[in-house]
């Protein structure tokens, strides 16, 4: 697939040399900075090293002390409290974070976490009877609720309150109870960006400071708050970069039971980045529900008892197992269902539906199918007696926005500018199909229907060591790109280009990657780089012309020896 390469703008050089000169650091790195809005010295040490003081006052966020009072009054009252978390990862954390926090305070605590298959996105009827039926007068929504009206007006009938904690961009009204969004309109909370679980968390540290807890017990729970943060892809600044920088930690310096049995079971070992937390973690955390059921996964959070956490860890891995095999069989099935669709080539948008697809893995399946056809996607499969959907969009377009445009043809939906959920009539589909073309084609522009590539820096080999560095090590310049984790967005990784460079030596591994030696004419520096998925590019790479790659600074590992290496992500003919 063709990308777009865009260089990032440079800021001025007042800016960037200025805080070259009192960070004490090369040029490339005060520009990366600057870019970033860090230009001056007290801007970067609260960068590079944030601290939990810096955390905003949770009572800033919208009806935060009706939130905490109502919990103060269900505590003196002896009431039972439901924990509702939907079935994927910042769900399942949030329940378990709250759970963890409130236990060593608090008994009369009950969990729950909806069916995907049965109950479906979010609050659930069958979630408040089951509320009813244990005698349950305080439901704490997480990460989900924020347009449960129906179900929320439900419990209320049946004498049940609701708290709830979302982050999910709300609609033209809130549901009639208490709600802890800092997305709502009248919320003027300073960090608009919270996880839900980080919605969750603030709430618990508007009522430690209420009922003046010991705040260690809550901050024991920021390693969980880190994977909710990394798998629910909100931006990596402001809040979510301090609470994920010491969630990080503690997942480093001293993992939970639970999280040290998923790295055994999948033979993955210490340290982890945000990276390796979002592919090893989060999808093990992820499988349960989307296989069988969330509730395993928060078990696997809260229990402390090794057996069962060894057992839980087993079962979880094999759902992630399944979740593979399904994720690659239904991709397969839906780029079929696309290379025979005349249609296709005339539309922006990618709909695929099948009626046995299995719901719990239509969301990566979309993913999937951006990764090969560059598009707006939605996966759409039969669940009791409705069709579900999952979108995921690229670049460009708030996929919110286009199902809000939709709205008349849908029953519900809900998400964020990048991924979203829906359910319709059978009925509906051709028409939501036709309708989703329609309205994509009048939001989006047809540059953005080719993938962009932001570059951060042009770098040149020379500028990647310093002098009198040995070229067989690492360098300064990564170790201090290094510190400018975790990434995400908002912060993502530092991508680079280097032009009219030179291949030395090719070679393919697996049938699908590169591995390549590159210099540059006059520079002494060599290093090692790897193309994933790059097999068209090696034409390209053996015709003896010079090209510009674009590339992240990786560190190798190989036999007690660490080395420089180059993560290829493009190559482009120089001439």
């Amino acid at each position: 697939m063709q990308k777009r390469w865009g260089i990032k703008d440079v800021p001025d050089t007042g800016t960037w040399s200025k805080l070259q000169q009192e960070l004490a650091i090369e040029k490339p790195l005060a520009i990366l900075l600057a870019q970033r809005g860090i230009d001056t010295f007290d801007q970067a040490q609260a960068f590079f090293r944030p601290k939990l003081e810096e955390l905003h006052d949770p009572f800033l966020m919208k009806d935060m002390d009706k939130a905490v009072a109502r919990i103060q009054k269900a505590m003196q009252s002896n009431e039972r409290i439901l924990l509702f978390g939907d079935y994927d990862v910042d769900g399942t954390t949030a329940v378990a974070t709250l759970w963890n926090a409130l236990i060593e305070h608090y008994k009369q605590l009950d969990l729950y976490i909806p069916d995907r298959y049965s109950e479906g996105y979010g609050v659930s009827f069958q979630g408040i009877d089951y509320a009813s039926d244990n005698d349950i007068t305080l439901i704490i929504a997480l990460d989900c609720g924020v347009k449960a009206h129906d179900k929320i007006e439900y419990a209320t009938s049946k004498g049940i309150d609701f708290i709830v904690c979302d982050h999910h961009e709300p609609g033209e009204t809130l549901p009639d109870c208490i709600v802890l969004d800092p997305k709502r309109k009248d919320c003027s909370y300073p960090y608009k960006e919270l996880s839900g679980c980080g919605v969750g968390f603030k709430l618990m540290q508007a009522l430690f400071q209420n009922q003046n807890w010991d705040s260690e017990i809550l901050f024991q729970q920021l390693d969980l708050l880190a994977i909710s943060i990394g798998a629910d892809i909100v931006p990596i600044t402001g809040e979510n970069r301090i609470l994920c920088y010491h969630g990080l930690q503690a997942i480093n310096q001293q993992p939970r039971p639970g999280i040290d049995a998923i790295l055994k079971t999948a033979k993955k070992e210490l340290p982890l980045n945000l990276t390796n937390v979002v592919f090893i973690l989060a999808p093990r955390i992820n499988a349960a529900g989307r296989i069988h059921s969330g509730i395993k996964a928060v078990h696997l959070m809260v229990s402390e008892d090794l057996k069962e956490l060894e057992t839980l860890a087993k079962q979880i891995d094999a759902d992630n197992t399944e979740r593979r095999a399904l994720d690659q069989a239904i991709t397969a099935e839906a780029l079929l269902q696309i290379e025979q669709d005349e249609s296709f080539k005339d539309r922006i948008t990618t709909v695929v539906y099948q009626t046995d697809w299995h719901k719990g893995v239509i969301g990566i399946v979309a993913s999937r199918l951006i990764e090969q056809h560059y598009r707006p996607t939605i996966v759409l499969t039969e669940s009791n007696g409705k069709v579900a959907g999952s979108a995921r969009s690229i670049r460009g377009l708030d996929i919110h926005e286009a199902l809000n445009q939709c709205s008349d043809v849908l029953e519900q939906f809900g998400g964020h500018a990048f991924a979203a959920g829906m359910t319709l009539p059978i009925e509906q589909v051709t028409i939501f199909k036709d309708r989703f073309e329609s309205v994509v084609r009048s939001l989006i522009k047809s540059e953005d229907l080719v993938p962009q590539q932001l570059i951060d820096y042009e770098l040149e080999f020379d500028e990647i060591f310093l002098p009198g560095e040995q070229l067989n090590k690492v360098p300064k310049l990564k170790r201090i790109l290094n510190q400018l984790e975790p990434h995400g967005p908002g912060n993502m990784k530092p991508v680079f280009v280097t032009r009219n460079v030179f291949v030395k030596d090719v070679r393919i591994l697996k049938e699908a990657h590169l591995k390549c030696i590159f210099g540059q004419p006059n520079s002494k520096v060599t290093i090692d780089g790897i193309g994933f998925n790059l097999i068209d590019k090696y034409d390209l790479c053996t015709n003896g012309l010079p090209v510009d790659i674009l590339y992240t600074l990786e560190t190798n590992s190989w036999r007690d020896l660490e080395t420089i290496q180059l993560n290829i992500k493009d190559i482009r003919s120089t001439i």
